[in-house]
């Protein structure tokens, strides 16, 4: 019976201009089949709405995170870095994320740079922040015995530990490139064996890594490996952009070679199996292509590790402004993975 013939009072007021935006919208709305994510069963008959504001804990390196999240290593170098960094460690305190910095070699030798950096204060001790180095730094400080100063910026930047970018493909591309003396597998047990209290996270820098890599990573006592898949920001092809014409023209393949995220947890599962006794690092964070939660969400399903997800680009674009547009789409992402994992299971 209609309410407003009965005489009884019409508890949705929107509900007509409500049915009239359906009726316009109806057309623009329908999916096609060969657009549907394939990846999961929809169940929506078993479980009511999650509740709003509430977050589930769970440890990740030692440390508390409300939501497997991490902020992949953004900008050290440029005039707005001190804004961003500090947006994104208010947005890792908020939320209950990780951070990982952008590359800190300007704080080996000197301070200068120190404010682009020191976030500890924003985003509280709860939260894992590591620095970062790359590994062509590393190989220097190695054969120049000063690996103390590894700790020493550490310590300044109040960090829980260590990220180490190996980048080969990058360093050739670039006009300015490093040239690296010796394989970056033996540099990382090198540090792994001059500073062992040190947690060491490696990575790639946007174009994964394959098995024989991975297989060499997962036997080694490192707190956890970023995959850097290929699918975000290919720094091989940054710097082919940055270079002549006929450089960009000659080496443009070498871009398009990589791993994807999806391809990389399927091989890191086949090597926990392989590897047994022999694995070492058990903690993973998938990033690199990694679009949004949905992609978050299956990710960390799949995989076989402890894992969370990480995002470079998506923050950075966010977090370059005023705090509340980073904040509104943390928020958006925060909700989205709750109904994800709600109502949705992986096929």
């Amino acid at each position: 019976m209609d309410t407003q013939q009965a005489g009884l009072p019409d508890d949705d007021p929107t509900a007509a201009e409500r049915k009239k935006d359906h009726i316009e919208l109806a057309f623009q709305s329908q999916v096609a089949a060969a657009t549907l994510d394939a990846r999961f069963y929809y169940e929506p008959i078993i479980a009511a709405h999650p509740a709003e504001g509430t977050a589930e804990e769970f440890s990740f390196l030692g440390k508390t995170m409300r939501l497997p999240l991490w902020v992949s290593s953004m900008t050290g170098g440029t005039e707005k870095a001190q804004r961003i960094n500090q947006n994104l460690a208010r947005a890792c305190r908020e939320f209950g994320m990780g951070m990982g910095l952008g590359s800190c070699r300007p704080l080996l030798y000197s301070d200068e740079r120190l404010s682009d950096f020191a976030v500890r204060e924003l985003i509280g001790d709860d939260q894992l922040l590591f620095a970062n180095l790359g590994i062509a730094q590393l190989e220097q400080l190695v054969a120049d015995k000063e690996l103390w100063r590894v700790s020493t910026m550490v310590k300044k930047l109040d960090a829980d530990g260590l990220i180490i970018h190996v980048n080969p493909l990058q360093e050739w591309l670039q006009p300015e490139g490093d040239r690296f003396q010796h394989a970056p597998l033996t540099t990382i047990k090198a540090v792994l064996s001059d500073l062992p209290d040190l947690p060491i996270i490696v990575k790639e820098v946007g174009q994964g890594m394959g098995k024989e890599s991975l297989r060499a990573l997962l036997q080694l006592p490192l707190a956890a490996i970023d995959f850097a898949a290929s699918g975000g920001t290919n720094f091989a092809k940054l710097e082919l952009l940055r270079s002549d014409p006929a450089k960009h023209l000659v080496y443009e393949p070498l871009a398009r070679v990589g791993h994807g995220a999806d391809e990389m947890v399927e091989l890191v599962n086949e090597l926990k199996e392989e590897l047994g006794a022999q694995l070492q690092c058990e903690h993973i964070i998938i990033s690199g292509g990694v679009q949004n939660f949905l992609d978050g969400y299956y990710l960390t399903e799949k995989i076989q590790f402890k894992s969370i997800y990480g995002q470079a680009s998506a923050f950075l674009r966010h977090a370059q402004d005023d705090y509340e547009q980073l904040q509104t789409y943390v928020q958006a992402q925060a909700r989205g993975l709750k109904v994800a994992k709600t109502f949705l299971r992986l096929k």
